[in-house]
């Protein structure tokens, strides 16, 4: 039976993403406090800018996570296709 892999990051891609992410976050809130207008407008895009980060953050979770179940279902699939074929060779 095949050896699967589960292939990780680097550390220094890790680095990478959760710097840019810091930059993002960072530079958006810097943004909106430095924008003119009414705190009842900069509250509202403060509030605008932390939905969308949790949106974006619980999409990429949700498509990670069917992913991983497709790769466990055709594994498991590959598995019992191969005791079939097992079994049969021996017959």
């Amino acid at each position: 039976m095949e050896q699967y892999e589960i292939s990780g990051s680097t550390s220094a891609w890790d680095i990478f993403v959760r710097l840019s992410f810091g930059i993002a976050v960072g530079s958006t809130l810097l943004g909106i406090y430095m924008m003119p207008g009414e705190l009842i407008v900069k509250g509202y895009f403060l509030i605008s800018s932390l939905f969308l980060v949790y949106a974006t953050i619980t999409m990429s979770k949700t498509i990670r996570d069917r992913h991983e179940s497709e790769r466990l279902h055709n594994r498991i699939s590959e598995a019992r296709t191969s005791k079939i074929l097992r079994d049969m060779d021996r017959e």
